[in-house]
């Protein structure tokens, strides 16, 4: 993706608004938007947004694991599935 392309001014945002959504909803590109020459923000769509969250939310859980990992913090899997079997055999 090249931003080059997706790089407007505050103006043209406010003077698009209704065709940047459009354009956004369908070719699901960010576009960055500058204010007196600097980049401010950056305006996506909403379902390219959620998908973001979610890949996030996924990357902070394995980090996470990942971390209980190098602080041994862990159970071997045979160990919890033979639990897992105590409980079920004692139900």
């Amino acid at each position: 993706m090249k931003f080059s392309s997706q790089v407007k001014p505050i103006s043209y945002l406010k003077a698009h608004a209704a065709e940047i959504a459009r354009r956004l909803a369908e070719d699901r590109e960010p576009m960055v938007i500058t204010q007196n020459g600097e980049a401010k923000l950056v305006v996506q769509d909403v379902a390219s947004y959620e998908e973001t969250q979610e890949t996030l939310a996924l990357l902070k859980i394995l980090a996470l694991g990942n971390r209980e990992i190098e602080e041994g913090r862990v159970t071997p899997a045979a160990e919890v599935f033979a639990r897992l079997r105590q409980r079920r055999a004692e139900s």
